[in-house]
């Protein structure tokens, strides 16, 4: 099955934070996560895509990299958005398609704005998601903290289909890139 690594907005401001916000939820395990499934994708030679955040950092310096303790392989595609969402006016969807990509493993940051609306328009768009459900984070927000954030989009998101596709949740040790969408269907 053609499937992809898509890591989004793993970026170093983005993850441990400034002088205006704090880093995210678990970042260490966040981290941990992110390239314990790298190493997966590069031994079983799963392409990896990142995602950068243009407004992190406004776009430029350290702040606006990659995490420096992620292992970003030599060949990974990076794309840079300007919105929430990664698939707009990102090249993202093109360089999927013409990969023939099938299902799309998605870990990064934060929670309840790019990672949710990813998983949902690549449902849209085609694909099946297997969102980690142990490689998002957030800030949290007024009403409820990260980890709050975390369960509710995992389990909202589990099933959660258009049509015939959906996006599952599973933890990085599990064997992502083996998709178990067909045993829903």
């Amino acid at each position: 099955m053609n499937q992809v690594l898509l890591i989004i907005d793993a970026q170093q401001e983005l993850i441990d934070g400034n002088h205006e916000r704090s880093a995210v939820f678990q970042k260490s395990q966040l981290i941990a996560n992110i390239n314990l499934v790298i190493e997966k994708a590069e031994r079983a030679a799963v392409p990896v895509v990142f995602v950068r955040d243009l407004d992190v950092s406004d776009g430029k310096g350290s702040g606006f990299e990659i995490h420096k303790d992620i292992h970003v392989l030599t060949d990974a595609k990076i794309f840079d958005k300007s919105a929430t969402n990664a698939f707009y006016e990102t090249g993202l969807l093109e360089y999927l398609k013409s990969h023939q990509i099938k299902h799309i493993v998605v870990m990064g940051c934060e929670t309840q704005h790019c990672i949710d609306s990813a998983v949902r328009t690549a449902t849209i768009n085609g694909f099946d998601v297997t969102l980690v459900g142990d490689g998002h984070s957030n800030l949290g927000n007024k009403l409820l903290n990260p980890e709050q954030i975390i369960k509710h989009h995992n389990e909202t998101l589990h099933g959660h289909y258009n049509v015939d596709h959906f996006s599952i949740i599973r933890n990085a040790e599990e064997d992502l890139l083996l998709p178990t969408h067909d045993s829903y269907r």
